[in-house]
């Protein structure tokens, strides 16, 4: 389908990766994954994807620094954060550099990512 929205997901840890990867897969989307913040963001700078889900506390390169890096590439995609942070400036700092949503991991169900991910 040329149509079909790109969704980068960039999670480190495996078994949630994979269910995003599965359900997003299953209602239609093209689906590229990243382990860490350095694999997003080589991965953003040579790909256009139109939704990132984004985990904040990664190896070799954290969310923030990544939302900081995609500004500089060009055109912020739509950036959904996907964190176990529960502080509210955590939120308001992600927010502020230019991510649209802010989910916490243990209180969301995927069914509701993937919901948000249809609506963007």
């Amino acid at each position: 389908m040329a149509n079909q929205k790109k969704v980068l997901i960039v999670e480190d840890e495996k078994p949630l990766s994979h269910a995003l990867t599965l359900k997003l897969t299953n209602e239609g989307f093209a689906v590229t994954t990243a382990q860490n913040g350095q694999e997003c963001v080589d991965a953003a700078s040579k790909n256009q994807f139109d939704i990132i889900l984004l985990d904040l506390m990664m190896p070799v390169m954290d969310g923030f620094q990544v939302l900081e890096k995609l500004k500089a590439i060009g055109p912020m995609p739509y950036v959904i954060v996907l964190s176990n942070l529960s502080q509210r400036e955590d939120e308001e700092r992600v927010l502020s550099l230019g991510a649209r949503k802010y989910f916490i991991k243990s209180n969301t169900p995927l069914s509701v990512i993937v919901e948000e991910v249809k609506k963007a």
